[in-house]
């Protein structure tokens, strides 16, 4: 018994490290930075959303409360079930799986926290690549290198950036 709780606990701890590792460790959206991002996501009931690396779903419900169609994307697998469990009793979805596997492309708001790095080698190509026109991009405290941001969210000197794109 003690094994198989060990061995759970490593594979629930390399799980947060590959995410880590991949796009970002696991910073939470803070409370008072929600309705910062669910303002400028200017969601209308029936989009689209897509949270890229959510933690622990906070974002992916705040957005399906706000009545978008709203879904997750977390690889930790303690994360990903904290998700779930958070996700409850929303209507937003929660799925297991590499961000940059899974298909956006009908995507009305894509929100994410990432490192500048993979934001700038990677995922800014496959946003670019698979984000209609009109797509709002939201970034928690890191800038989309060479795209210019519709806004700049940032009311004091102590919060956190907030950029919004759109494609």
């Amino acid at each position: 018994m003690e094994l198989i709780i060990i061995v759970i606990v490593l594979i629930g701890f390399s799980t947060l490290a590959i995410a880590g590792k991949s796009f970002a460790p696991w910073v939470p959206t803070k409370k008072k930075d929600i309705e910062r991002v669910m303002r400028l996501a200017e969601l209308r009931p029936g989009e689209i959303w897509f949270e890229l690396g959510c933690g622990d779903g906070r974002m992916t419900v705040a957005a399906a409360q706000a009545g978008s169609k709203a879904t997750g994307i977390e690889l930790a697998l303690p994360l990903y079930l904290a998700a779930k469990i958070r996700a409850l009793k929303s209507s937003a979805k929660i799925r297991y799986g590499n961000l940059f596997k899974l298909d956006i492309s009908n995507a009305d708001v894509v929100y994410f926290f990432g490192m500048p790095d993979p934001i700038t080698k990677k995922l800014k190509t496959k946003l670019e690549a698979e984000l209609k026109p009109g797509t709002r991009v939201i970034s928690y405290a890191f800038p989309v290198e060479g795209w210019e941001p519709l806004i700049v969210d940032k009311p004091t000197e102590n919060d956190i950036d907030i950029y919004l794109y759109n494609i």
